[in-house]
């Protein structure tokens, strides 16, 4: 999970290109934080698949096989 820190960091990056133009070096840093904000919600998402289980209405187990494998993979 990122720290309060860099998400306040990219926040704060976003208002001020909102405002004026970034610096490169500004630009490269707000790249390299998305970059890892974006690693991190992945790494989430695909976590909560892994532990998901598709139900069909009479209870039968519909799991599509690729998320079954994934779920092996653990």
């Amino acid at each position: 999970m990122l720290s309060k820190e860099k998400i306040a960091r990219i926040n704060e990056l976003a208002n001020k290109a909102k405002k004026v133009r970034l610096s490169d070096k500004e630009k490269e840093e707000q790249q390299q934080l998305r970059q890892e904000y974006l690693q991190n919600v992945r790494k989430s998402f695909k976590n909560h698949m892994k532990g998901m289980t598709v139900v069909d209405p009479n209870g039968n187990d519909v799991t599509p096989e690729k998320l079954k494998k994934l779920k092996s993979k653990k």
